[in-house]
């Protein structure tokens, strides 16, 4: 969190990214309004326009309370939740999809898991009203992800989750990572829990989640089992993988070396070997240069101060 939030401390700040969703904002912002003034907090609600090309703004200028953090472009869910922890002043942050899925009535829940002393709670959708290619689609990518990252999380997707202040002071958000938030705070000691929500149908609107977003999330899921696994020690990893394939090259050099003095066989048009020797070598250098590249653009950003995105406007009303 930015230190200029520090002067104003909220209960509650419910941070919502929205993008193309004129027909449902008026309705949700009422709804958050409403249960947030059941629980006789402080609050505020901070929704995030991720370049809206529809009247999604205009609908948004006639609502209040309302922080309103306009973005110049789309930058994707990530960058949108990632400005509204920037900008909250709540002790608590809750998240939620802009969509109406999520049910406003649920953050009581979610609150009433974190005064038992968790540090992030999040939602279990355990009864999704989605279609059924997205169902099974999201069944596989959560296996995918139990399996590699291991962070016992039945619903990664689901947004509507809770968040104590201190769990963004060092968090650093890119890609497609926004669904993975839980477990990266798990990996740094946080407590993590999960309580069951609702979900509803999507009424208005068309829903924005695509196969790019599913490629772009796994590449993601395959960073944070890197940086899990081997952050502190990629030796580990880099340096097995090439004792293993020097061993092989040297076997295969061994293998040419046999058949031609003591077996008097040509190898010279034998060109498999090299060509399967280049493909390992090819597919290392080019893991470990995206890897690399990775590591630089973080630094990057982190150096200069910027978080990836761009703001346009910041309207209070």
């Amino acid at each position: 969190m930015q230190e200029n939030n520090q002067e104003e401390k909220l209960d509650i700040s419910v941070v919502v990214p929205i993008f193309n969703e004129e027909g449902n904002v008026e309705k949700l912002h009422q709804r958050i309004l409403e249960e947030c003034q059941k629980l006789n907090k402080r609050f505020e609600i901070i929704f995030v326009d991720d370049g809206s090309r529809d009247a999604t703004v205009d609908a948004c200028s006639k609502l209040s309370p309302l922080k309103l953090i306009k973005f110049r472009k789309n930058y994707g869910q990530t960058a949108a939740f990632d400005a509204g922890f920037q900008m909250a002043k709540g002790e608590i942050v809750i998240t939620m999809d802009g969509d109406l899925q999520n049910d406003p009535a649920d953050i009581g829940k979610l609150l009433e898991k974190i005064n038992e002393g968790y540090d992030v709670v999040s939602g279990w959708r355990h009864e999704r009203k989605d279609s059924l290619s997205k169902k099974i689609f999201s069944r596989g990518a959560n296996l995918l992800r139990k399996f590699f990252i291991q962070d016992n999380i039945h619903d990664s997707g689901c947004s509507l989750k809770a968040y104590k202040r201190e769990c963004f002071n060092d968090l650093e958000l890119f890609g497609e990572m926004h669904r993975f938030i839980p477990a990266l705070l798990e990996m740094d000691g946080f407590k993590v829990a999960e309580v069951k929500v609702s979900h509803h149908p999507r009424v208005n609107g068309v829903t924005k989640y695509n196969w790019k977003r599913a490629f772009k999330g796994f590449v993601d899921m395959a960073a944070i089992w890197f940086w899990r696994k081997y952050a502190n020690r990629p030796l580990h990893l880099f340096g097995a993988s090439g004792v293993i394939l020097s061993f092989l090259g040297v076997l295969i050099l061994v293998w040419m070396f046999v058949e031609k003095v003591f077996l008097d066989q040509s190898i010279g048009e034998r060109i498999w070997p090299m060509i399967g020797v280049m493909f390992v070598l090819v597919g290392l250098q080019l893991f470990i240069s995206g890897l690399l590249a990775d590591i630089m653009v973080k630094n990057y950003f982190k150096s200069k101060n910027h978080r990836g995105y761009y703001i346009k406007e910041v309207i209070n009303s």
